[in-house]
């Protein structure tokens, strides 16, 4: 039975029974007068924000001890990269001849998982050749891979040992039937498909005009194969650093130029931010070379009246260029793995105006983890003079053909490599 209770105050007032208790059964106490008893009372929503401050304070504090060690890290911690600003205008519009599609998820996946990082694709008759992660030439026959040399040594597979592994990148097939290839770091070779004999023509990371070849990366060939010309994307990045190459931005990639009757190597265009792909045009008095950070493709003059001189064949890409090969009609296919989406954002454009933030993201990651931020868009575009757009086939979030690198037409079809898929895809022109 209940004989008291508080108001809000916290005063304890009488209740029926309680005097009845008192006065009925025990009766009046002589010269006792009862005091207004007082009840000990705290409210539950006093207790409930006192609990809360302590709590959070608590909070609080632990997360200040947790994070102090680490602010302190990152303070101290030099950045890998040393970025430079640098200017990308808007985006195109992704419409008319950039109006996203599927056309590309039409493809088919060859070698799946037989095969990885097939960068670069060429063929003599019906038989393709390229250049795999694991520093293997390889020729595809029918369904079968035959390796025709490795040039570097083992053992292959990791990071660390890519530099002696080898990791060959642009491949083409020069005029005398025998494959010319572009090592990242041993160099360019020039190599027999049938024997699988390789002759070193150039040695990677040596100094050339007072820079380090670093980064050995595309190819081209004159018809007479008197000339060959390469891209060396830095001086200063390994292609094991790619991202690094990416977000330093630094314009520090060169063209050279190899005469394989006089054995001379020329510096024919320096100071490029990350020169990729390269394809000569008809007259072979200039190349086109990928600038890909700059999402642009230029011409480089390598003869004739022009020689020495560059200027550009197309700006503001909506994606970043890769490898240019020719196409059947007259123009080049240009390879992007990653595009600038208009409507959207582009983190690559938003962090070219904030190297801070480049230092920072640096700081607290990794490249592999870095790489799985970067959104998969698989972009193919063929190009014609002054850089007009006639079609382009998409796969948004590469879900069928993923990291292209090239796009190799032969026969009607498409080859697509990759720098890291572990497949070839390939796209018949006729259904697209």
């Amino acid at each position: 039975m209940r004989t008291c209770k508080c108001d809000r105050a916290g005063v304890f007032t009488r209740t029926p029974a309680l005097m009845k208790l008192v006065w009925g059964q025990v009766g009046p106490v002589p010269g006792w007068v009862p005091e207004e008893p007082r009840c000990s009372h705290v409210s539950v929503s006093a207790l409930s924000t006192y609990s809360g401050k302590i709590f959070r304070v608590t909070l609080l504090s632990l997360g200040v001890l947790l994070l102090l060690p680490l602010l302190v890290i990152i303070l101290i911690l030099e950045s890998p990269i040393k970025p430079e600003v640098f200017t990308l205008k808007e985006p195109p519009m992704m419409k008319a001849c950039w109006e996203p599609n599927l056309k590309l998820r039409e493809a088919q996946r060859l070698f799946e998982d037989q095969l990885v990082g097939p960068e670069s694709i060429a063929n003599i008759g019906d038989v393709l050749f390229s250049g795999t992660a694991d520093g293997k030439i390889v020729k595809l026959v029918g369904r079968r891979i035959h390796m025709v040399t490795r040039l570097g040594k083992l053992p292959c597979g990791s990071r660390e040992d890519e530099p002696n592994c080898g990791r060959p990148l642009g491949i083409r097939v020069g005029p005398n039937g025998t494959l010319f290839v572009a090592d990242a770091y041993l160099g360019l070779f020039e190599v027999n498909p049938t024997t699988g004999e390789a002759t070193r023509l150039v040695n990677g990371g040596q100094v050339v005009a007072g820079r380090k070849l670093s980064f050995i990366n595309d190819v081209a060939v004159t018809q007479d194969g008197k000339k060959v010309y390469f891209t060396d994307s830095s001086s200063r990045w390994q292609r094991r650093d790619y991202m690094h190459l990416i977000m330093e931005a630094t314009p520090d990639g060169r063209v050279l130029e190899y005469n394989t009757e006089t054995k001379e190597l020329t510096v024919v265009m320096e100071d490029m931010r990350f020169p990729n792909g390269i394809q000569l045009l008809p007259d072979e008095e200039s190349v086109l070379v990928a600038e890909t950070t700059m999402a642009r493709i230029r011409r480089v003059h390598v003869a004739g009246l022009n020689k020495g001189g560059m200027d550009t064949f197309v700006d503001n890409l909506p994606g970043f260029p890769d490898n240019i090969r020719p196409s059947s009609t007259g123009g080049y296919w240009v390879a992007m793995s990653a595009v600038r989406p208009n409507p959207g954002f582009s983190m690559l454009d938003f962090l070219s105006q904030r190297p801070w933030i480049k230092k920072f993201i640096f700081k607290l990651f990794s490249q592999d983890i870095l790489m799985k931020f970067v959104p998969r868009y698989s972009l193919v575009a063929e190009l014609h003079d002054g850089g007009v757009c006639t079609r382009s086939f998409h796969d948004p979030n590469g879900l069928v053909a993923a990291y292209i690198s090239e796009v190799h037409e032969h026969d009607g079809n498409l080859y697509l490599g990759s720098f890291r898929s572990p497949y070839i895809a390939k796209l018949d022109l006729s259904k697209v």
